[in-house]
Order: structure tokens, then C-alpha cells, then sequence
């Protein structure tokens, strides 16, 4: 197919809604743009783990996928237990931003997550953002580990809040998620959804005018800006105001189907 298209769909809340719940609408209008040549895959902020399972419930095998932020790429590989292998792997030394963060939030959960997707972390975290690739470590073994990425939460603090403490904080290329508390991401510097999408752009040599990203959160914006450059970069009806800010158009929420709503006319 000449004209392909290269389709990167967040997963919480886009293709998927804040309780886990996935519309048979939008499984069937992924399904049909995929039908139809487009290269359609997953970009999220989830470890690989925790992304496997998507891409079999949706029955979608594209040649590569962006996982934790853009700091693991996933590519299709049939001789992998999986199906897929690391392709490209961005890590860093997490011990100086622990640290910085921690005398401001000494009493927050931190996770750190290696190059294989495993979560060492102190504190509590939900069983349903970790996935069982974890255990639990003294803060201090949490220093000794390469990172693709640090997450830190804080469920005491407020949303603005908590934002402030971060921004005060003065962290380099820092991305943060909101969901079911205050939640901060961070990955390797100048790591993110769209570093890791252009790479995949130019492996599949794809047109920047043929690239459409979709999301819903904070860590999607630099995806959105890239997309929206000189392609769709199309936000969710229920994202805030900087990721709808960041890109050029819009859909509906997920509640709404969103995602259906938009492949349907595509």
C-alpha cells in the first residue's frame, strides 16, 4: 500500500476508558483501518508487560510498539517467546533525580523500571499499574538500577499541588500522568512518545504528512506536537487543556468513543 498511514494510538483513556473497558466499536473501526494497509499501532506510557495484553485483545500484530513513554521500542519478532523483542532501549542513572525528588516528597511511592520491564519499588502501588514483573526494595537499592523510567506517586497531595512541588523542583525533561492520584513520569532526557514514533517513522519510511497520533494525557502532548507538525495529531474529548492545546484536532471522550468515532471517518 503506497498511501499507508502510520496510526499511534494511546491506550488509557483512548482506546481504552478509566475502568479497564473497551467499546466492541472502537476493537471493530481499529480493526477495519488496519484492514485497510494502515499501520496502526500502540504508543502508551505502559511497560511491556502491561502492553502485550492490548495488542492481543484488539488482535493487532504491528511491526513495532512504543512502550514506557517512548524509552522501549517493540518489534515484531516471531522467533521471541512474545512475539516481540526490544528493538530500541533508552535508560538512565536514576539515582540523582531519586534523590532530589525524595527531599521534597520523602513520604511518596517510587518505582524505578529496568530494561527488561521490571518494577523495583517502596511504598504502595495498585497491583493494576505495575503488573507482577515487581517487587519491593529499600529506597536505597532503587539507586543502583539502570532506568527507562522513574515513577513517583503521592496520593496525599492534591493535583495542583503536587504540580508545584515538581516544577519547583527544577527536574529536567520531566512527564507527568493524572490518573487515579498524583503521578509523575520520568524518562531518559529528551525521551518521550515522539522520539520514539519519528524513529519508527523513518524505519517504515513513512511520510511525516501520513503520521496520526491520538491521546488523552500529559505525556501524550509532545506526540500530539509531533504528529499535528505536519500531520493529525488528535486529542481526546476529555483531555485537558495543554494536550488539547497541542494538537490540531479533536474527537470525542472516551466514554463517547472517541477513537470510533474518528476511524470511522477515516
Amino acid at each position: 500500500m503506497t498511501d499507508r498511514w502510520l496510526i499511534a494510538l494511546d491506550i488509557d483513556g483512548t482506546l481504552m476508558r478509566e475502568d479497564g473497558s473497551v467499546s466492541d466499536e472502537v476493537i471493530a473501526q481499529v480493526q477495519r483501518v488496519r484492514d485497510l494497509g494502515h499501520e496502526v499501532m500502540l504508543a502508551t506510557g505502559r511497560s511491556v508487560s502491561m502492553t502485550l495484553p492490548v495488542l492481543d485483545r484488539f488482535q493487532l500484530t504491528p511491526l513495532y510498539v512504543v512502550c514506557s513513554n517512548g524509552a522501549i521500542t517493540l518489534k515484531r519478532d516471531a522467533d521471541a517467546p512474545t512475539g516481540y523483542s526490544r528493538t530500541a532501549v533508552d535508560s538512565f542513572d536514576p539515582s540523582e533525580v531519586l534523590t532530589t525528588i525524595r527531599g521534597s516528597l520523602a513520604d511518596a511511592s517510587y518505582a524505578v523500571e529496568d530494561e527488561a520491564g521490571f518494577y523495583r519499588y517502596t511504598g504502595y502501588f495498585p497491583d493494576s499499574t505495575l503488573g507482577a514483573s515487581s517487587e519491593r526494595v529499600p529506597f536505597e537499592e532503587l539507586l543502583t538500577h539502570q532506568a527507562t523510567r522513574v515513577v513517583v506517586i503521592s496520593p496525599e497531595h492534591a493535583i495542583e499541588d503536587f504540580l508545584s512541588i515538581v516544577e519547583k523542583m527544577g527536574l529536567h525533561k520531566v512527564t507527568y500522568n493524572v490518573g487515579w492520584t498524583a503521578w509523575l513520569d520520568i524518562a531518559p532526557d529528551g525521551v518521550n512518545k515522539a522520539t520514539a514514533l519519528e524513529r519508527v517513522r523513518e524505519w517504515q519510511d513513512i511520510p511525516r504528512s501520513r503520521v496520526m497520533a491520538v491521546g488523552d494525557g500529559r505525556n501524550d502532548i509532545d506526540m500530539l506536537e509531533w504528529a499535528s507538525a505536519e500531520g493529525r495529531g488528535v486529542a481526546m474529548g476529555q483531555a485537558p487543556a495543554e494536550v488539547l492545546a497541542a494538537s490540531n484536532e479533536s474527537t470525542a471522550s472516551d466514554i463517547d468513543d472517541g477513537v470510533a468515532q474518528l476511524l470511522a471517518a477515516f
